[in-house]
């Protein structure tokens, strides 16, 4: 009884880190689309037979991507009928983080009507589902690696990095990230629009959501060396607070960004500066989480 409880645990956990890991990977490559009013208006205005379209072709492409790899740790050449669940999974996955985000942004409300709404969440999911399948396959997984090798890699770390040296290095990865995502968001007039709908509940939200999801792709996804993040040396160096300090990091960026495009300047009220730079601190602190992956 014990060892078939165990071996249930282990299947129930085995599946919420794909789960995850396949959400954090639909957050790195789908974000920037979230933002982009094109696709929400282009979701309003389309027809049932356009929709059921994108549904086919997203479902037909990811199935052809889980067959080669997909967001699980899976075995090569696995079964069609797996590549379906996991397609669907994938799909699944894809349309209830679109969702999420669409809803923390205000554009999607009890106002909203039931064609737009599920027009928006289908053309946003499309993108955010090629992310979800595409995972494993860019990202990897490695919470099983070679431990060694990772003891290795560690203890040359500490004798060749000082903490200062490698709190640095997080922290120009954060940048170098940040930028990378949200540098094209930016100059747009999603910002301004989102932030004049935007109330102190939802900016707290997007706070929270911002940081949980920038620490599922460092510490929980399995992604890129996890356990040498865990074990990385550094001032802010512990996943609570590297996660807290990175946010901020990333918040600057945004903020910067903003006043470089002239979206903000200095003779702007300061809680004009506050939804503005959260608003962009969200994809901006997802590209800083995945800046800090390759470090």
């Amino acid at each position: 009884m014990g060892v078939k409880s165990k071996r249930r645990k282990n299947v129930w956990a085995s599946e919420m880190n794909d789960i995850i890991r396949g959400a954090c990977g639909g957050f790195l490559f789908g974000i920037p689309l979230l933002y982009t009013m094109e696709v929400w208006w282009i979701g309003s205005l389309a027809k049932p037979s356009i929709l059921m379209f994108a549904i086919a072709l997203t479902f037909i492409i990811v199935f052809l991507l889980n067959r080669t790899e997909g967001f699980r740790r899976r075995r090569h050449g696995s079964r069609p009928y797996e590549a379906i669940t996991d397609t669907v999974e994938a799909m699944a996955i894809g349309i209830a983080c679109s969702a999420f985000i669409l809803l923390l942004l205000q554009e999607l409300t009890p106002q909203t009507s039931l064609k737009e709404m599920l027009g928006k969440i289908t053309f946003e999911s499309v993108p955010f589902t090629f992310g979800v399948a595409l995972a494993n396959q860019f990202l990897g997984d490695t919470r099983n690696g070679n431990t060694e090798g990772q003891k290795s890699r560690q203890a040359n770390k500490k004798n060749n990095n000082s903490n200062l040296h490698a709190t640095f290095a997080d922290i120009g990865a954060t940048v170098i990230g940040a930028i990378v995502i949200a540098f094209n968001i930016a100059p747009t007039d999603e910002i301004p629009m989102l932030a004049a709908a935007v109330s102190p509940p939802w900016l707290l939200a997007t706070m929270a959501a911002s940081i949980l999801i920038s620490y599922a792709i460092v510490f929980e996804a399995g992604f890129s060396d996890q356990q040498k993040r865990r074990q990385q040396q550094g001032i802010f160096q512990r996943p609570i607070s590297e996660t807290v300090a990175s946010y901020l990091v990333s918040l600057l960026a945004a903020a910067l960004m903003l006043w470089f495009f002239q979206k903000l300047t200095l003779s702007d009220p300061w809680t004009m500066w506050l939804n503005h730079t959260l608003l962009l601190g969200l994809p901006a602190t997802i590209g800083g989480a995945a800046g800090r992956l390759a470090v």
